[in-house]
């Protein structure tokens, strides 16, 4: 029965996606983590015409949903973020979550990772950049 109503919590709930507005990879206020698993060497925080998931980003959240894996989660509410890199081929090549529930991150990181599918990728003056991608995910249990 938990299970049924995180699932349902997960699908009705306020999930919170948007791309954060950071001038550099610098200003991240995981940087100190994430450059250590990620290669953040040209990527780009800002672009002319932002990375695109095929269908937009609602059919992006429901992928996301359906392939994130149901986790008993003990708290009262989650705060993860999420960041990926859209490559200049449009796939997403690294991925890693940071939060307050590790079992969550975890989760959140194998549900983008489940999704490879071609993003139409960033492009500054015309041209293709690496983007990194980020968004918070929340839940918050009644």
């Amino acid at each position: 029965m938990k299970k049924i109503l995180l699932v349902l919590a997960l699908l009705f709930s306020t999930f919170l996606f948007s791309q954060s507005e950071y001038r550099s990879v610098s200003q991240l206020p995981d940087y100190e983590i994430l450059k250590k698993k990620m290669k953040l060497d040209d990527v780009v925080t800002r672009a002319d015409t932002p990375p695109e998931f095929p269908g937009g980003m609602e059919n992006f959240k429901r992928q996301f949903a359906e392939k994130m894996d149901i986790i008993d989660v003990k708290s009262k509410s989650i705060d993860t973020k999420v960041y990926f890199i859209v490559e200049k081929t449009g796939y997403v090549r690294s991925v890693t979550a940071t939060g307050s529930d590790k079992k969550h991150s975890d989760a959140a990181e194998a549900a983008v990772r489940r999704l490879f599918v071609k993003w139409k990728p960033a492009t500054v003056n015309g041209e293709p950049v690496r983007f990194l991608y980020t968004f918070p995910l929340t839940l918050k249990k009644s």
